[in-house]
């Protein structure tokens, strides 16, 4: 992660949240709680900013610089509205085409999955407030500057999210192991939204009862799962070659 994604220190955090500043998450070192602290919690949730408690020692191990116990991730991109995308892409004319990640952490498997994303037309990437991989500059980077068109929009609560993508004529599919059809046997048509859960575990069970269809990738081999940026490649084009 580069330097310019990070900013350091109690104050100065306070002064990027009242400045505007795109922040990924603020992290608060556990058992902090002095005035300045109290401000800054009490600021980051009047902004919706999300914040975290953490050791002592995860915060030396991103700076060795001053950080008075608070470091802020910045993000590379400003995050979109997911009632605006799916409202541009229905005025346009076309059936929205969007993709939720449930908990997928790794960075790189992020910026991947974004760049075929964006190679295939999807018209925005849902992610979770937590749980998710930041968008920072690695992120850019591993996306080939796809994130520089792809609108991202991180959602509190991805189980409200599927009930206004279905409220909104949205079919919500889940690629899922546990699923018993293939996605490829499925019914694909009209808008879509396609889930695609975290590296250890998948999508979460209360994520997958929401959906209207769960849809598996068929395996072959002896391994049991395939890396999630590569699962969400071959969905993704499957979705795309039925609706070209």
């Amino acid at each position: 992660m580069e330097k310019t994604d990070m900013i350091y220190g109690t104050r100065a955090v306070i002064e990027a949240i009242h400045a505007g500043k795109e922040i990924e998450k603020v992290m608060i070192q556990s058992g902090l709680s002095n005035d300045l602290i109290k401000e800054l919690i009490t600021l980051a949730r009047e902004k919706q900013v999300p914040y975290t408690f953490v050791p002592a020692e995860k915060l030396k191990r991103l700076s060795s610089k001053n950080h008075q116990g608070v470091i802020c991730l910045l993000s590379s991109v400003s995050y979109a509205s997911l009632e605006n995308i799916i409202d541009k892409a229905f005025s346009e004319g076309r059936e929205p085409f969007l993709l939720m990640l449930d908990r997928v952490t790794d960075v790189r498997n992020f910026g991947a999955i974004a760049r075929t994303a964006e190679c295939a037309g999807v018209d925005g990437i849902v992610i979770g407030e937590k749980g998710s991989a930041p968008v920072t500059s690695d992120a850019m980077k591993t996306s080939a500057g796809a994130l520089n068109y792809l609108p991202v929009c991180r959602e509190k609560d991805l189980k409200k999210t599927i009930k206004l993508l279905r409220d909104s004529g949205i079919r919500v599919i889940a690629c899922t192991e546990k699923a018993a059809k293939n996605i490829y046997d499925i019914e694909i048509a009209g808008p879509v939204a396609l889930i695609m859960g975290s590296e250890e575990d998948g999508i979460d069970n209360a994520l997958l009862r929401d959906a209207d269809e769960l849809a598996k990738i068929p395996m072959k081999g002896k391994i049991g799962s395939l890396n999630v940026s590569v699962a969400a490649g071959i969905a993704i084009y499957e979705i795309l070659r039925r609706r070209v």
